[in-house]
């Protein structure tokens, strides 16, 4: 099975500065020839820059020491050393980067070639041309290069979706993301087929198209760790509208009792997920069950959005379901 690595430790390490010099002029017919050390060159930074190519942190798992290059040291006829070549680290959009001593938010890199300085190089060290004075005609001090700033840093991607699919396992929410999208996520008829996120693309029509993402199932008190929803919940998160997938064909109860399972654990996860824009997607009405359920479900549901019956299976009311998704997300903007 292949994982998902939304979760990375790495460490990085700003270039060290160089030293500064020690040096005299030497030159023939130049009488007194003062002191002319160079300064040392700043150290390089660590840049963590947002790639859109790049889905998964998985390549630092393999690679998780990370430094810039050190300054270079001065040298006579006051030339400054050149300076340390900063080291531009590509990750993927939607990462967010803590300190992992204390989880203290550093940023985040959510756009293609966004810049998040996360390690700045020391600075150099001065020359003895700068210790110069009108007492002090030959000084012969100069200054060491200051090390770079050095730290861990946890690394979690939140995917950028315009739509997240939500819903309890088995519910159908990869057999909709497949039906509707490019993405094609594991489905079979056992709770927890989806062991990770798919992305997707929606091609609305000639002209518009929108990211859907599903979400492996949420169970009661995914947001506190139980099942394995608790780990994806912050994917739900940059999403700008949710559909909740309920499965109808046990009973109207059981379909009110999945959207409200799931709803809470939203509030718990984020109070502001739960006011999150959203549609409701009352699944499965291929069967004739679930198709009965439907009609009491959309009145009992407890929520203020709408209501929409589908089969992802057959494809029923989905295409419907993608121009509502999309003319929400257009008034959203």
């Amino acid at each position: 099975m292949k994982h998902f690595h939304d979760e990375a430790r790495i460490y990085v390490q700003g270039g060290r500065g160089g030293n500064g010099c020690v040096s005299f002029r030497r030159e023939y017919r130049v009488p007194r020839g003062g002191p002319d050390g160079g300064d040392g060159g700043q150290g390089g930074d660590v840049v963590l820059v947002g790639n859109s190519q790049i889905g998964t942190l998985i390549s630092f798992h393999q690679q998780i020491h990370y430094r810039a290059d050190d300054g270079r040291h001065g040298q006579g006829k006051r030339r400054t050393g050149r300076s340390g070549a900063s080291l531009r680290v590509e990750v993927p959009c939607g990462t967010v980067v803590r300190d992992a001593t204390n989880s203290e938010l550093i940023g985040e890199v959510v756009q293609p070639e966004t810049e998040l300085l996360v390690a700045r190089g020391g600075r150099g060290g001065r020359g003895n041309a700068r210790f110069a004075t009108s007492t002090r005609q030959a000084p012969k001090a100069s200054e060491q290069g200051e090390p770079g700033a050095g730290r861990w840093l946890t690394l979690e991607l939140k995917l950028l979706a315009d739509v997240g699919i939500i819903g309890m396992p088995n519910a159908g929410k990869s057999t909709l993301l497949r039906r509707i999208s490019d993405a094609r996520p594991r489905v079979a008829a056992y709770p927890f087929t989806t062991l990770r996120p798919h992305l997707g693309l929606v091609r609305v029509d000639d002209t518009r198209s929108f990211v859907a993402a599903d979400v492996p199932g949420l169970i009661e008190g995914a947001s506190q760790g139980r099942g394995l929803g608790h780990r994806f919940l912050r994917h739900v998160e940059r999403s700008r509208i949710l559909v909740y997938v309920v499965d109808l064909i046990e009973s109207t109860a059981e379909a009110c009792r999945q959207f409200s399972v799931v709803k809470a654990e939203l509030e718990c996860h984020d109070t502001h997920l739960a006011g999150r824009a959203g549609v409701v997607a009352g699944n499965k009405i291929d069967i004739p069950a679930a198709r009965k359920h439907f009609t009491e479900f959309r009145v009992r549901v407890p929520a203020r959005m709408p209501v929409v019956a589908i089969s992802a299976v057959s494809g029923e009311g989905v295409r419907e379901l993608v121009k509502l998704l999309a003319r929400m997300l257009a008034d959203a903007e």
